[in-house]
């Protein structure tokens, strides 16, 4: 898994805000930061409409953008997104949780459940049959015929 940020402001403030981070965060930036200083890839992205755009001189206030996170798959179709306005802070717990289970799920064919961390129960898709999961997985629990259960494959 690899991280890459986009910053609508200019090198410079990349730079700044660099600093920033590893001042307040206690931890280096290790990953590239495009600078999207004329709005085309947050545009691509939808992460602005198409009308926005940064006046010659920005402010913060012009810089402010929505904070978006993107899982990326390998075969380079979007996977998951989760947006956060400016006044929330991102839960990198939950990025975490969510590309454990983007990947389990892709890995097994099975699904994950609410709240679910590596090593818990999985769930069945329906589209898989009761008899092939218990011949690949084992014991399998039905909660309801379109609900399944099994120990998460180690």
């Amino acid at each position: 898994t690899k991280i890459l940020a986009v910053s609508v402001g200019g090198v410079d403030d990349q730079n700044r805000w660099i600093g920033d981070i590893e001042t307040f965060g206690g931890s280096s930036v290790g990953y590239p930061i495009i600078a999207d200083h004329d709005l085309t890839i947050s545009k691509a992205f939808d992460m602005l409409p198409a009308e926005a755009y940064l006046p010659e001189k920005p402010t913060p206030a012009d810089t402010q953008t929505v904070r978006s996170v993107f899982i990326i798959g390998p075969d380079k179709k979007l996977k998951l997104s989760m947006t956060y306005p400016m006044t929330i802070g991102r839960n990198f717990a939950e990025v975490l949780r969510a590309l454990d289970a983007l990947q389990a799920s892709t890995r097994l064919n099975l699904a994950m459940p609410v709240n679910w961390e590596v090593g818990q129960d999985v769930i069945v898709p329906v589209a898989v049959s009761t008899d092939d999961a218990k011949a690949k997985y084992g014991a399998v629990e039905e909660i309801f015929p379109y609900l399944r259960r099994v120990k998460f494959p180690a």
